[in-house]
């Protein structure tokens, strides 16, 4: 039986049916709960939605896009994956006083820019310190013994080879903790991580994953997510040579748009297919680097829903 599906249209049913009604950021308007987990027991599958199509290439290029530490969308454009265009965009227009907006590129316009003209896309594409850089170059300082000609130098905290080197060295340690959530620098990011943490657990030569999320757009980005983090696992596995253990999700403010309820009644009245399986070939995950091939994915059809920013 496959208890992912089961488990996440059971979310979905729990808001639909029970959800607070809430207002939120993007002006959309949400049934909310606060409090949810999913759990998920890797030998079971590859933790991917059966009961509806999944975009696959797209979530393992901004996976790999977080573990290279980039922060600017052009690669991602580059390699057609757009779920990060909207919050650029927002960003341009922002930054452009009312007056000028009828010189403003749309949107389409916008991401065609990025994709051609590197000099606009290093200054518009940019999202600020978001997950990548806290992964990878986490700024903090380092006084160490300064004499009178010193000065304070910058130092960058690598969290992803840090955690692969405590696990391999020190796996007992409760301190396997990989943080997004750089209070100092929230000011300074498009926008706050909502996956804003993992930790990670070894027992039995089995390595499991909990990530902590603060905010669950649970049609659109759960699924996502939920595969995302299910991937990390998997390559944290080849690199450190444990097997997968549990993936865990502990759900802050889990919601489901207003203009998501239509979709979400669809796939409740689904029934789900045996998960897929994946094999992975030439990790280099401190590069952000692999290939996969998925197996027997079998799934009900795509259902669209407008992303909210």
């Amino acid at each position: 039986m496959n208890k992912l599906d089961e488990q996440y249209r059971g979310i979905l049913a729990e808001l639909f049916y029970n959800g607070k009604e809430k207002e939120d950021r993007t002006g959309t308007g949400t049934l909310s709960k606060f409090g949810m987990q999913i759990r998920h027991n890797m030998k079971d599958g590859f933790p991917l939605l059966t009961t509806k199509k999944i975009a696959v290439k797209t979530m393992m290029t901004e996976l790999k896009w977080f573990l290279k530490g980039d922060t600017n969308i052009k690669y991602l454009v580059d390699n057609n994956c757009n779920i990060w265009n909207g919050d650029a965009y927002k960003k341009y227009c922002k930054a452009h006083p009312s007056e000028y907006q009828d010189d403003m590129f749309t949107q389409e316009e916008f991401v065609e820019h990025i994709k051609e003209d590197e000099s606009f896309a290093k200054n518009w594409g940019e999202l600020g310190p978001i997950y990548g850089k806290q992964w990878r170059k986490w700024k903090t300082s380092k006084f160490g013994n300064l004499g009178p000609n010193d000065t304070l130098s910058d130092v960058f905290v690598d969290q992803i080879k840090n955690l692969i080197n405590g696990l391999k060295y020190n796996p007992n340690s409760r301190r396997h903790i990989v943080s997004a959530w750089n209070v100092g620098e929230l000011g300074q990011m498009t926008l706050p991580p909502c996956h804003y943490g993992f930790q990670c657990y070894v027992a039995d030569g089995k390595l499991s994953l909990m990530w902590s999320q603060r905010s669950v757009d649970t049609f659109l980005g759960l699924p996502f997510n939920i595969a995302s983090y299910g991937m990390l696992l998997m390559l944290l596995c080849e690199e450190t040579g444990y097997e997968p253990g549990d993936l865990i999700g502990n759900l802050g403010d889990v919601h489901l748009y207003n203009n998501h309820l239509e979709q979400a009644k669809e796939q409740i009245d689904r029934d789900g297919f045996d998960l897929p399986t994946i094999k992975l070939s030439n990790v280099d995950i401190l590069n952000g680097d692999f290939e996969y091939k998925l197996e027997n994915y079998k799934h009900r059809p795509a259902i669209k829903a407008p992303l909210s920013n």
